[in-house]
């Protein structure tokens, strides 16, 4: 299969859940049709999709294979991040605390996803041309510009875990991924994903701070990533505990030789939140943030935790990254039981009051800086859209 030109796509319109009208770089996961249509556009415009797995904090991220690094029987890297489906979520124990999901994920099963990943793959490949069985994938060599294929069936590539806590490390979920898909988390996630002796390789990611290099070629590069992918942690130095800190899924797209520096991106994916001040070295750190993952309600345990810092933090995390796309997580409303729940509290703050609030603080202090030029997302469970 020769590999599909990469051509610019067109900016689409904000859009929120609850737009009347689609943007055109939508999608739904329950429509094969429209996310294969969405995964063909990808391909060709060399722009990641993004995809809302539950109502929560679940994602998968497609990334379109650049044309220097072409498959001749994928086009896309999928990585699932904090997979949570169906069953409740327990820390510590279920009389301590226990939530289940109120709204149903897109996909019953990790095997149900798999299916949809591989139906729709093969109808694109069919759309660009070349028959999914046209190759196994394992005959390549990155020296002819071709990528290998893990030693699995699967389709999803890699697997990114943001904490240890159930709701992102989920045990019974994780167990129905493939145990030869490489699995990246921080260290106690990365432990404790070791203890259950499944996956064959688990990852942890490097730490990084505001003035590392988070750019791919400065990430310590990992066997099973392709070249064009780096996966790592921003942390702050006095955040013992990295509660407030983020993921990164740093990549390169297009073609190797365009020499633009803008072809270095990252997604961040901040669940709980994170400071803006531990964000301000990414403006120079030769990385574009394409998207920031960061959730809008405020979440404390009552007189005692800062749990999810809420979307006041996340418009500042936002200015302060430059990033295109603020995408709202880790705001359902679960159904909680236990010691804990009675004492969650829980700020539902909308868009238009961290703009408020913004506009405020910028009137106070005019030397704070301009205000973000960024498109919100609210995505449903199986929503998803084009990063264009």
């Amino acid at each position: 299969m020769a590999a599909p030109a990469a051509r610019p796509c067109q900016p689409q319109p904000v859009s929120t859940r609850d737009s009347s009208s689609p943007s055109p770089g939508s999608f739904h996961l329950s429509d094969r049709e429209q996310w294969s249509s969405l995964l063909l556009r990808s391909a060709r415009c060399q722009r990641p999709l993004l995809a809302h797995l539950n109502g929560d904090t679940s994602w998968l991220l497609q990334l379109p294979r650049p044309a220097h690094r072409h498959h001749p029987s994928r086009t896309h890297f999928n990585i699932l991040v904090d997979p949570w489906l169906r069953g409740p979520q327990s820390d510590v124990a279920g009389w301590f605390s226990t939530q289940w999901h109120l709204i149903p994920p897109s996909f019953d099963t990790v095997a149900d996803l798999d299916d949809a990943l591989r139906d729709v793959e093969a109808r694109t490949l069919l759309q660009l041309g070349s028959s999914p069985s046209s190759s196994n994938g394992r005959d390549g060599d990155a020296g002819d510009g071709l990528e290998t294929e893990p030693c699995s069936d699967s389709r999803i590539d890699a697997v990114v875990v943001s904490h240890e806590f159930t709701d992102h490390c989920h045990q019974a979920t994780l167990l129905e991924v493939s145990p030869h898909t490489p699995v990246f988390a921080p260290q106690v996630a990365a432990d404790l994903i070791r203890s259950w002796s499944h996956f064959d390789r688990v990852f942890t990611a490097p730490a990084l701070q505001a003035r590392d290099d988070w750019s791919p070629a400065g990430l310590p590069a990992v066997d099973p990533l392709p070249d064009w992918i780096a996966i790592g942690r921003l942390v702050a130095p006095d955040n013992s505990l990295y509660y407030h800190s983020a993921m990164l899924v740093a990549f390169r797209l297009g073609n190797k030789d365009d020499g633009d520096d803008d072809s270095r991106e990252a997604i961040l994916y901040a669940p709980h939140g994170v400071q803006s001040r531990d964000l301000d070295g990414i403006r120079s750190s030769g990385l574009r943030p394409l998207a920031l993952l960061h959730g809008l309600h405020d979440v404390r345990i009552w007189m005692a935790k800062q749990l999810n810092l809420g979307a006041l933090d996340g418009i500042e995390a936002v200015a302060a990254t430059g990033a295109r796309y603020w995408v709202a997580t880790h705001d359902e409303d679960k159904k909680g039981a236990g010691l804990i729940a009675p004492f969650l509290r829980r700020t539902r703050y909308s868009l238009k009051e961290a703009v408020h609030h913004q506009q405020q603080r910028l009137r106070e202090d005019p030397g704070h800086g301009e205000p973000p030029d960024y498109r919100f997302f609210e995505l449903g469970s199986g929503d998803g859209l084009c990063l264009d």
